[in-house]
């Protein structure tokens, strides 16, 4: 079987890339830029292109049989997925496993959020057969706070106190390539959810235990974390993120038992605990 992996050089991407090459598919990867690519198994096919282009479009889905369609985070990303949808729809794709994200419909007001609902339903209608998952808030977004852990004893995401089901990207690897590689996901949506429910004070909490430091919640004043973030990202994603956070402490985006049920089912494991990631990823930087 024959997979296009978009954003195969990111970090859910690049473990989607080797669960599916641990399921024996033959895999390529588009990227915009091909020295992004070093780093993929051997076997991987590189193909540099770019979903906003028609040129890109028109031509990487032929002779593929199934797709990872993941788009980053931009102010065009409903758009390269609805080109992208386009594009398969030409190459008669057989099957597509779409990253969305969790409780989508209920912040749809939400940039990060709502791109995806038209994207959802556009899928739906598409005729291509799918499978959508929602994932919760990474574990892996804290390699961002590695310095800020480790330099100065915060921890700086503002989740509040309501509580987030938050999920190892490698359970959300696993799920793309069990809904790729076998039968029975056609139409189906899936939750990708750790667990128990983290809230800020908790994961502080766990940063200790497993850096053997005090770790402080830098806590929920969004004011102060739009600051900070305007250093180094860029306003609108600020924005985004911000209004995304305020909602997390009003809400928080918590998994139900069934979801946790179809995840390990799917999967054929039970959900990676955050301690569990704390641990392993605490080990690592120590080394």
């Amino acid at each position: 079987m024959n997979i296009l992996v978009t954003g195969g050089t990111g970090t859910v991407g690049s473990h989607v890339v080797q669960a599916l090459v641990g399921q024996g598919a033959q895999v390529s990867v588009l990227t915009r830029d091909p020295n992004k690519a070093a780093g993929l198994p051997a076997g991987v096919k590189a193909v540099e292109g770019d979903l906003l282009k028609p040129a890109t479009v028109r031509s990487v889905f032929k002779d593929i049989d199934g797709v990872f369609l993941l788009n980053p985070v931009s102010q065009t990303e409903a758009h390269e997925a609805l080109l992208a949808l386009s594009g398969m729809q030409l190459a008669d794709v057989k099957r597509l496993v779409y990253l969305s994200v969790h409780h989508v419909e209920q912040a749809a007001w939400l940039p990060h959020f709502g791109g995806k609902v038209g994207v959802e339903a556009a899928i739906k209608v598409s005729g291509i057969p799918y499978t959508i998952l929602r994932p919760n808030n990474f574990y892996q977004n804290d390699y961002w706070y590695k310095d800020a852990m480790l330099q100065f004893g915060i921890y700086p995401q503002p989740l509040g106190s309501v509580g987030l089901s938050r999920v190892d990207v490698r359970d959300i690897a696993d799920a793309a390539a069990a809904a790729l590689t076998s039968s029975g996901h056609e139409g189906q949506t899936y939750d990708l959810v750790g667990p128990e429910l983290v809230t800020g004070e908790s994961t502080a909490r766990t940063w200790s235990h497993a850096l053997g430091k005090e770790i402080t919640y830098a806590g929920d004043d969004l004011d102060s974390w739009e600051q900070q973030s305007l250093q180094y990202l860029p306003d609108w994603m600020v924005f985004d993120f911000r209004m995304m956070y305020d909602y997390f402490q009003k809400h928080g985006l918590k998994a139900s038992p069934e979801a946790i049920t179809r995840q390990t089912a799917l999967t054929g494991h039970a959900p990676r605990s955050f301690e569990a990631f704390a641990g392993e990823t605490a080990a690592a930087w120590k080394s």
